[in-house]
């Protein structure tokens, strides 16, 4: 009798068991490295997102002048820090670009506020304005749950509305917190003057 060489059903099977259960644990380790990847790219842009917000307001807040705005027939004052949806705002005037062609008109009314979660940038595109006016509305970053601002006055008391009581027309220092939707908190300070 002749023995044929080979393998067996059984070890045949045993085989195919073997290497199934290295697919599954290949597929899943490659789907962890995928998602995690994917996961420290998000974080990346919003961080990105965050510094880039945090650049563009610290440019904006050494732009500030103190310079008032006429709104129809009243006057704003030149730093305005309010409440705005429960969270803070704030409207000043920002120095104009120094490419104008007319010097006088150069400048810009700049707000910032929240907004269902996205904190948006407006600006007139005069410091001057009708009543009325509606500013060119940015969205700036998404995904944040809080605003809020603090000023410094002249006397070393940190306020969270400006002017209240006849202060400077810009505070010495701003104090920026933001709360992000997954509960981080981020403080900035900024120094005006």
């Amino acid at each position: 009798m002749r023995r044929v060489e080979g393998f067996t059903l059984v070890e045949a099977l045993l085989a195919l068991a073997i290497f199934g259960v290295i697919a599954v644990l290949s597929y899943r380790a490659t789907a962890s490295l995928s998602e995690g990847e994917a996961r420290l790219s998000a974080e990346a842009q919003r961080w990105r997102a965050l510094e880039t917000l945090f650049t563009r307001i610290e440019a904006d807040f050494r732009q500030a002048i103190p310079r008032s705005a006429r709104v129809g027939a009243t006057r704003e004052p030149a730093w305005l820090g309010t409440a705005f949806d429960g969270h803070s705002a704030l409207m000043f005037t920002r120095a104009g670009s120094e490419f104008a062609l007319e010097p006088g008109p150069a400048g810009q009314r700049v707000a910032y506020r929240l907004r269902d979660g996205t904190l948006e940038l407006a600006y007139w595109a005069t410091i001057d304005h009708v009543d009325r006016a509606q500013p060119a509305v940015y969205p700036l970053v998404t995904g944040i749950t809080g605003f809020e601002l603090e000023y410094l006055a002249g006397n070393g008391a940190w306020r969270n509305r400006w002017p209240l009581l006849g202060e400077d027309d810009l505070p010495r220092a701003v104090r920026l917190t933001l709360t992000l939707d997954d509960g981080a908190t981020i403080d900035r300070w900024f120094t005006l003057r």
